[in-house]
């Protein structure tokens, strides 16, 4: 008889709400309080930082006050993030002996391709794409993260079921002027909705559906519908308690001119190559990079790819990681060479630092 793990659906939620039932129900896994559990939430409209980063550094502040975007705090790392309504937010709650290894990577892998074949049940070509994305034809329509407390994972992903462009690019810290119609449809040729790929917004309960079965699938389990415990409700008054306050949200502060935001372009035979790079002067890392441009490179996904796999490098690793990423990559008809990518990056590098603070 396979084992029982529970699935429950908290619905829509206020940001601290949603990050509080984070803590509590990971806490109650570690405790060995409640069974391995899937669960799917939603958010009201906010901005998440990643436990490490300063919302002075990584979001317009004035722009969210303004529209009544709440800024939270998540328990795992990551990047800042705009979620709402239109995204399906799906968790697992595992103890280790659940996996074969503690090794994150390796679990990112595992449990994006289950979810990527429950994606693809609703008519797309859904894919896992390192280091912890799903994709389809290059575009992202899911992000994924997860953090061990002590034997207890949690493991998290967003589904794009329909998103604003503009909203999320206005919630980070993006200089207002970039915020142009080809910004727009520049993100959205690297981010993709399930209602942009159907045509139409998919029905919830279709997808909830078809991610439980896909869980169960993988790990061998049956899912029984659950309500959230006792211990889980106390614990998550006592995490609301802290995580619902100014304090949790500033836990982490640092100026916004420690963290400019720096750009540049080349003329290239192809056309323009362009970067924007998040720099941090005091550790001399790359916390963000992002190409633009009108130039034709190879699959759009490489770009993609590229700008993940230099998320969080420090400034003396950059030649050698976009070396070894094109290594994998010589299969791919490519027009741009690695000494592109990482002399554009430099010469962003060498702008005057004082004109990019906002």
């Amino acid at each position: 008889m396979a084992e029982m793990w529970r699935v429950i659906d908290t619905g829509l939620r206020p940001a601290a709400q949603n990050i509080a039932l984070n803590r509590a129900l990971l806490e109650a896994r570690h405790a060995e309080e409640i069974p391995s559990t899937l669960r799917f939430l939603r958010f009201a409209p906010c901005a998440l930082l990643g436990y490490h980063q300063s919302a002075e550094q990584e979001l317009n502040l004035d722009y969210c006050n303004a529209r009544a975007i709440t800024v939270q705090r998540r328990i795992t790392g990551g990047g800042a993030m705009y979620v709402d309504e239109g995204q399906l937010g799906w968790e697992l709650y595992l103890h280790r002996r659940d996996l074969d290894t503690a090794d994150m990577q390796a679990i990112s892998r595992r449990l994006c391709h289950a979810a990527a074949t429950a994606i693809s049940a609703l008519g797309v070509d859904a894919r896992y794409r390192p280091r912890n994305d799903i994709e389809v034809d290059g575009r992202k329509i899911a992000g994924t993260g997860g953090a061990f407390d002590g034997d207890a994972l949690l493991f998290q992903g967003t589904l794009l079921l329909e998103f604003d462009a503009e909203k999320m690019l206005s919630a980070l810290r993006i200089p207002p002027e970039k915020i142009s119609h080809n910004a727009i449809a520049s993100v959205c040729e690297h981010v993709a909705s399930l209602k942009d790929l159907l045509g139409r917004r998919p029905d919830g309960a279709l997808v909830k559906r078809y991610l439980t079965e896909a869980f169960e699938s993988e790990f061998g389990v049956e899912f029984s519908e659950g309500e959230l415990t006792l211990s889980e409700h106390k614990r998550f008054e006592a995490a609301l308690r802290g995580i619902d306050h100014p304090d949790w949200v500033h836990l982490v502060a640092g100026p916004v001119a420690a963290l400019p935001i720096l750009e540049a372009e080349r003329e290239l035979a192809g056309g323009v190559l362009g970067a924007s790079v998040a720099f941090d002067l005091l550790t001399q890392t790359l916390r963000h990079v992002r190409f633009t441009g009108d130039i034709v490179a190879g699959p759009r996904r490489l770009f993609v790819a590229l700008e993940a796999t230099l998320e969080d490098t420090p400034l003396e690793r950059l030649e050698a990681k976009v070396r070894a990423f094109f290594r994998e990559r010589e299969h791919d008809a490519l027009t741009l060479t690695p000494d592109d990518f990482i002399n554009v990056v430099r010469l962003a590098l060498r702008q005057p630092v004082a004109a990019h603070k906002r």
